[in-house]
């Protein structure tokens, strides 16, 4: 069931502009992560693989 504001004049808002723009970092991080494993630094993009997809990218489901 969806949850109401304050005022119940409809659903709240879920994902405020914090929520997308850690999900854009997230995308942009786990793009840049796999650009980088393409040029060949397997290490390199394997940090940047896991920082957006277990970091930032729950992160900004969560906040």
């Amino acid at each position: 069931m969806p949850t109401t504001d304050s005022k119940g004049h409809g659903p709240a808002v879920l994902f405020t502009g914090r929520n997308f723009l850690l999900v854009a970092v997230a995308l942009a991080t786990i793009g840049a992560g796999y650009a980088v494993l393409v040029a060949g630094s397997a290490s390199a993009a394997a940090v940047l693989l896991v920082a957006g997809y277990c970091v930032l990218f729950p992160l900004a489901l969560l906040a």
